[in-house]
């Protein structure tokens, strides 16, 4: 048996603590929702649980992010987007949070579907979307603020760290063909936060042409809409294979 079926794993989790000059004032009325997207496979970790489900630190990979967004006053809801074999009978772990925020969602064929799924069970109040990859367990509050801020102005916003290593481009032999000029490049991360007219005409559109993409800023980017970058973090790792599970472990506080 996996390890998170011990006897850890069926007691209660520990809820998370927030300092209060980390907290966000609250809105009015909560008008930010989330959609975390852990519908995949993971199958790249070598394992045959979930990846989105193992333990990261004291706590299930998923369930950090879930706790991230649960901090924050002004957020709705909270919708897990999983596979359809986990949507009607999710772990219970994952109701050790603020379960009148939460909402299971069943995910779609293709990355795009899952977020549109998610899109489609947030409240009328949510104004400003946030979609993030329960794949990166560790993103920072701060990250969190500066994308809801950007959002608020009436742009896209997505978290991102300029580009430190010298780029080659290669042929199909492997051999370069020049050296890419990196100065202006960045390494997008989740979470990325939209106007929600924004985020619901982009995946309309997407749906209508048929276009599939990697991340939600390049279909707002196709539609010319402004989109921006806010400094991310290194934690914010995106766990993909075994080794980035393992850094990932390293990285997570234990009582966080």
């Amino acid at each position: 048996m996996d390890h998170h079926d011990d006897t850890r794993a069926r007691g209660d989790l520990p809820r998370e603590t927030t300092p209060d000059a980390l907290r966000p004032t609250p809105a009015t009325t909560p008008d930010v929702g989330v959609v975390i997207v852990a519908a995949g496979s993971g199958t790249r970790t070598g394992s045959r649980e979930l990846k989105q489900f193992r333990w990261v630190g004291d706590k299930p990979m998923l369930l950090h992010s879930v706790q991230a967004f649960h901090r924050r006053p002004d957020v709705a809801l909270v919708v897990t987007v999983l596979p359809r074999s986990h949507a009607g009978d999710p772990p219970p772990w994952l109701f050790q949070c603020d379960v009148d925020r939460l909402l299971v969602s069943t995910g779609g064929r293709e990355r795009t579907d899952s977020v549109w799924s998610g899109i489609e069970d947030l409240p009328d109040e949510a104004e400003i979307v946030v979609i993030h990859d329960a794949a990166r367990p560790l993103v920072t509050d701060e990250t969190i603020a500066a994308v809801i801020a950007e959002a608020r102005a009436g742009r896209g916003a997505i978290a991102a760290l300029p580009v430190v290593d010298t780029l080659k481009e290669v042929d199909d032999t492997g051999r370069i063909v020049r050296t890419v000029d990196r100065a202006r490049l960045w390494r997008a991360q989740t979470p990325q936060a939209f106007p929600r007219a924004m985020i619901e005409r982009a995946h309309l559109e997407a749906q209508r042409q048929g276009l599939v993409a990697t991340d939600d800023a390049a279909l707002c980017e196709q539609l010319g809409f402004e989109v921006v970058v806010v400094r991310g973090s290194e934690r914010a790792l995106k766990v993909t294979e075994e080794g980035d599970f393992q850094r990932a472990v390293l990285l997570a506080p234990l009582d966080a």
